[in-house]
């Protein structure tokens, strides 16, 4: 997903909630668990609770599938870089972890129709004016943004103009901004909202999406899965009876009733095929 950046790998990580199966039978369980990956490093949508047990909307989710299919679910914590080839092996089932559906990755794994969407934003400095991206894409503008990120993309595809700064962390990108040495900072909206909480005084927020940005999660599965059809089925009918909205209003509140201030589309206002 945008902004989504991590070191290759997958983390030793594994965190069952799938009851014991006996050992030393090379027979498989009636019921055999849905393993489900994800990197639990994106609250609040992946992450670990305080304990140390997975949590969040992604989790909540998986749960659910399991549930609806009548199965026991595993969450396996694996690196962003390692989520594809772990489909890819047969290590997971299925992917849930604010996926963006790309062309690019679409020709490793099969993907379900999208569940949320997400686009680029802008935190922007308290001291500059604009008011808009395209406002961006001029000489005397000055652009944070995180080294190897979708957001370096787009400043430098459609900002060429404004001076590019690179920094190998959000937190030195939104410095940059609460300080007033440049005009924003380009991530993801969930980031820019949490990071402008957080520097009220000194920032602000521009949530639309930046033209071109926009993208759809979707969860991923092995080439031919016979789950995807079971997950589009899924996916219709959880928000159909409210599932999304209630896992919005558990974790998303706040920033939900930012969204619907500024008149941005949510990351679950997506139309059901």
């Amino acid at each position: 997903m945008y902004g989504k950046i991590f070191a290759a790998g997958i983390v030793a990580v594994f965190i069952s909630v799938a009851p014991v199966f006996g050992t030393g039978s090379a027979e498989k369980p009636e019921n055999p668990p849905l393993v489900v990956g994800m990197e639990l490093q994106y609250p609040p949508f992946e992450m670990s609770d305080p304990g140390g047990e997975p949590t969040g909307i992604s989790v909540g989710m998986a749960h659910a599938f399991g549930e609806y299919l009548g199965r026991p679910v595993e969450i396996r914590n694996i690196e962003w870089t390692g989520l594809i080839p772990a489909l890819r092996t047969g290590s997971v089932d299925v992917v849930i972890s604010s996926m963006t559906i790309t062309e690019e990755r679409a020709q490793q794994v099969d993907f379900s129709e999208p569940y949320a969407q997400s686009g680029l934003t802008l935190l922007v400095s308290a001291t500059s004016e604009i008011q808009t991206a395209a406002e961006l894409n001029a000489v005397d503008r000055v652009i944070a943004v995180k080294s190897g990120t979708t957001g370096a993309l787009v400043a430098q595809d459609m900002m060429s103009e404004a001076e590019i700064r690179y920094f190998d962390s959000v937190a030195a990108c939104v410095l940059e901004v609460s300080q007033g040495k440049a005009d924003a900072f380009i991530y993801d909206a969930l980031t820019v909202y949490e990071n402008w909480k957080n520097n009220a005084g000194t920032t602000r927020v521009i949530l639309d999406a930046i033209p071109g940005t926009f993208g759809y999660w979707g969860a991923a599965f092995p080439k031919g899965s016979p789950l995807v059809p079971r997950m589009n089925a899924f996916i219709t009918e959880y928000r159909r009876d409210g599932g999304f909205d209630v896992l919005a209003d558990e974790f998303l509140g706040e920033i939900k009733n930012t969204f619907d201030e500024y008149g941005v589309p949510f990351f679950f206002d997506v139309e059901s095929n």
